[in-house]
């Protein structure tokens, strides 16, 4: 079955809830960027994926470049694949309170304007199709299509580190978790 990588993006130069609402990688973040590269070069060819998919965020788009440019493709920027999406009547600075109230719930539970629990299962849909790629992606999404495929209500049930790489495969019909990708050594996200 054809193969599809979630790879965390990097160590942003800023976290979320500060002033910089996309921020890029920093220089820790650059050198992983390369180090999940030369990870999935060195995979065996039938393995090695053909197609690099970037949420629109400059996190994502960063840590995918290493890896687009090594394989000479154009990154293909996808929104299903984005951040989770904030209450549009929430202010900015009331997000980092409404993320950590997040992660201590389940899916169905999160309060806003939209159905969480129905988006984590349109980010799955969205990768059906994705076979052979690299999908880099965010801490938040990367537990949406984890805990969907488990059947699990909690909104976070893995920490993936920076530049973790989580191995999935697809048919496109079904989604199947191979491995999971290094979890972060510590409670901060």
């Amino acid at each position: 079955m054809p193969r599809l990588y979630l790879i965390r993006h990097g160590k942003p130069a800023a976290t979320w809830g500060g002033h910089d609402d996309d921020p890029g990688l920093d220089e820790t973040g650059a050198a992983q960027a390369r180090a999940a590269r030369d990870v999935l070069l060195a995979l065996p060819a039938e393995h090695r994926p053909r197609r690099v998919v970037s949420s629109p965020l400059a996190r994502c788009r960063e840590t995918a470049m290493p890896t687009a440019q090594a394989l000479g493709v154009e990154i293909e920027i996808d929104p299903a694949v984005g951040e989770i999406p904030t209450p549009a009547a929430l202010a900015a600075e009331a997000r980092p309170a409404w993320l950590r109230d997040a992660f201590q719930g389940r899916w169905q539970d999160i309060p806003g304007d939209l159905d969480y629990d129905a988006w984590r299962g349109s980010i799955a849909r969205a990768l059906l199709s994705r076979g052979d790629t690299a999908v880099f992606s965010h801490f938040v999404a990367i537990n949406a299509v984890l805990s969907h495929l488990a059947q699990d209500d909690r909104v976070v049930s893995f920490r993936p580190d920076h530049t973790s790489i989580t191995t999935l495969e697809t048919d496109g019909q079904r989604l199947v978790l191979v491995e999971r990708g290094r979890e972060a050594a510590t409670g901060v996200l």
